[in-house]
């Protein structure tokens, strides 16, 4: 409380109350102990975090101020996508603490009252409290507010108390990070030596002149590659491929999708509830009693109606539309008032044609062609079958179709030549606007009718015997496989599944693919399944329940954190490895001395010879091509006229040849491109520290065995 009590003291301001609002941030103090062992066994280890091991217990605390936090902001329980992500909140606080704190010590960082004192009242607020006590109408931090609430703060429950006290206990923290980053930050130093070579790198262009044979030339199947390859490889390149824990599953998932029988169920409901519909004292309370959609009390222009409605234009008052089933809804409609609007829609069709450039020619062709079009309608054409050949709008595969549309949609002319219009029908002229020229046909004359409509909607769900059938199926399927072998084999039998893979999925991942909250199959892949089931490579999980459907999935490969094997990365591996013996067969056949013309002439069809213009060092591409930064870089490092040897690029062998080199003008401002450098190294420095902290903390984590 020394904090409180000295802001107290040093405030002599009395103001109102305030919210709970703190909640939003308060998600802190001291989250990990570390020193309170629970009774030391692993089984209640969550994690080690730079040698210090973290204890369940501390972690559910951790865990539980920050669904505190939650439920007080978004005044709701979290469900499971959201406890996923308060999990990964609550562990990243615990390491930054364990990690980082260590590091602050050594430097002897400290933050004192004052500074305590000046991040809540002071020039520099803490971020978190400036966005809870800012004012949402003006924006601006409301520094009365934060004093009153701290005034009352004893007034207030047990629960505020506690956990404005948490995060007072952060702020410390905070600040030692913010100075920490800083010190780092600041040792970013860039020399005018760099910023004239980086200059020189964006700015230098040159026209290089190229050979190149791809490595699609040769067939794959010409070429093998041998496990040794890919290991000697692997080994020779392993700093490219440090990786996470990882395991590959191959899964299959039979929905619960409604039935014929469910939607024939939801439709003779809905057509119960159209008669008594019809005879409602209260149109307002029977959509409140029966629909899944709010009344809404608003006067609506046909551009606004359903599209059913739209239909059946014009409306009756009182009349009941439907029921209509639509995108896995039934929904009926009562005309519950008829008005006149302020405005006007219509509804219209046009074909656009624009001109081929900014010039009087250019224009006069294009409105030649919009009056031939007009003319062929007049005498009988038909106006959708031209705009399909003629339009150059996203509406020519409709027939040129606008559908309706009110006043203020369209731009001024078109509007302007619409509106007018008093019947259906061609418009006589064309109407030329900023997008070209349009041949226009109005298919709903303007009105200003307005229609006031209550709607009754129903989801048609799955019934229980529905979702019991799913779950049979899926159990019938699952009793017939009895490994990886026979999954594979049982699913190629049956087209209506669909077999899907997740390739290294992470041990706290919440989702597969784009299955949400498929938690336990990822713990099982962990080998932390269901009554201490623990999966291996091969082997086929019982069926899981994934929100609406089930889900039977195996277990194709684990991964260990280090470096992939040769298994994980196999694909990869075999086009690269198979790419390098591609390009010595090629620089083998390739000759060495001629022209590049020469060169490609005997080499045969497959060596093509190009001109890539404005190619800059920095950015390490040539035209037709593609990133190839080797040639880019060896092509600079030559004189005009000069060949290279064969190089072994990204996409193929290449010989480059320099035509000429335009070099960067002198910046002007030197001072200016170190600023520019300074500033991109700085912005990723924050990233670059937390891992290389974490990194050299030997992060384990364990929560897989719990969560």
């Amino acid at each position: 409380m020394a904090l409180i009590n000295t802001i107290r003291e040093k405030s002599g301001w009395a103001v109102g109350t305030v919210a709970v609002g703190m909640l939003l941030f308060i998600v802190g103090g001291d989250l990990v102990g570390g020193k309170n062992r629970l009774f030391g066994r692993n089984d209640n280890v969550v994690g080690e975090v730079a040698g210090q091991k973290v204890e369940l217990n501390d972690y559910n605390a951790a865990l539980e101020q920050a669904k505190q936090a939650f439920v007080a902001q978004q005044q709701r329980q979290p469900d499971d996508q959201a406890m996923s992500y308060l999990r990964d909140q609550a562990w990243n606080q615990t390491l930054y603490k364990l990690a980082f704190q260590p590091e602050w010590e050594k430097l002897g960082l400290t933050v004192s009252d004052d500074e305590l004192v000046d991040m809540v009242q002071g020039d520099n607020v803490a971020p978190g409290i400036r966005q809870a006590f800012t004012d949402k109408a003006t924006g601006q931090f409301d520094r009365a507010r934060l004093i009153e609430y701290l005034k009352n703060l004893d007034k207030l429950p047990p629960e505020n108390q506690i956990a404005w006290r948490n995060f007072e206990a952060g702020l410390p923290a905070e600040r030692l990070a913010n100075k920490y980053n800083a010190l780092l930050k600041n040792s970013v130093y860039v020399t005018t030596a760099e910023a004239k070579r980086f200059n020189d790198s964006q700015n230098t262009k040159a026209t290089v002149k190229y050979l190149f044979v791809p490595y699609g030339s040769i067939s794959d199947s010409a070429v093998k590659v041998t496990d040794a390859q890919l290991q000697a490889y692997l080994d020779k390149n392993q700093s490219k491929y440090k990786v996470e824990a990882g395991r590959s599953i191959e899964y299959v998932t039979v929905p619960v999708v409604a039935s014929k029988e469910d939607s024939a169920n939801v439709k003779a409901s809905m057509s119960e509830l159209a008669t008594q519909f019809a005879s409602a004292p209260v149109d307002s309370l029977f959509v409140s009693a029966n629909s899944e959609q709010p009344w809404n009390k608003s006067f609506r222009t046909p551009a606004d109606l359903p599209e059913q409605l739209r239909k059946q234009l014009p409306l009756a008052q009182g009349k009941i539309y439907g029921p209509y089933a639509e995108a896995g809804s039934s929904t009926l409609y009562k005309v519950t008032g008829v008005s006149t609007g302020k405005q006007s829609a219509a509804r219209a069709s046009h074909i656009l044609i624009k001109a081929d450039g900014t010039t009087p020619e250019a224009k006069a062709a294009a409105k030649a062609k919009a009056q031939d079009i007009l003319n062929k309608i007049k005498n009988g054409a038909d106006f959708a079958a031209l705009a399909r050949q003629f339009g150059t709008d996203g509406t020519k595969d409709l027939g040129g179709d606008l559908g309706w549309f009110g006043q203020g949609r369209m731009v001024p002319e078109f509007e302007k030549a619409i509106f007018a219009a008093t019947a259906p029908g061609l418009l006589p002229n064309v109407v030329e606007t900023s997008f070209g020229y349009h041949v226009i046909k109005v298919t709903a004359a303007p009105t200003k009718q307005t229609y006031q409509v209550a709607e009754v909607k129903k989801t048609i769900t799955p019934s229980e015997a529905t979702y019991d059938a799913a779950n049979t199926r899926a159990n019938e399927l699952r009793a017939k496989i009895t490994d990886l072998a026979s999954f594979r084999a049982e699913l190629a039998k049956d087209k209506t599944l669909q077999k899907q893979e997740a390739k290294n999925l992470d041990a706290n991942a919440n989702a597969v693919n784009g299955l949400q909250n498929a938690r336990e199959v990822v713990r099982w892949a962990f080998g932390h399944g269901a009554n201490g089931t623990t999966a291996k490579v091969g082997e086929v999980s019982d069926v899981f329940t994934v929100g609406d459907q089930f889900v039977i999935a195996a277990l194709t490969d684990e991964r260990t954190k280090g470096t992939a094997t040769v298994a994980n990365l196999r694909p990869e591996l075999s086009s690269l490895v198979r790419n390098e013996e591609k390009a010595q067969q090629i620089m083998a056949k390739l000759p060495k001395t001629g022209t590049l013309e020469e060169m490609a002439a005997k080499y045969g069809p497959t060596a093509q010879v190009g001109t890539a213009p404005d190619v800059m060092l920095g950015q390490g591409s040539l035209a037709n091509v593609g990133f190839e930064p080797l040639a880019v870089g060896k092509a600079f490092a030559l004189k005009p006229g000069q060949h290279s040897a064969a190089l072994q690029g990204e996409q193929g062998v290449l010989v480059v040849e320099p035509v000429s080199i335009a070099p960067a003008a002198a910046a002007t401002d030197l001072k200016a491109v170190r600023t520019q450098l300074a500033q991109q190294r700085a912005q990723q420095q924050d990233g670059k520290i937390y891992e290389a902290i974490k990194a050299h903390a030997n992060v384990q984590d364990n929560r897989a065995k719990f969560f």
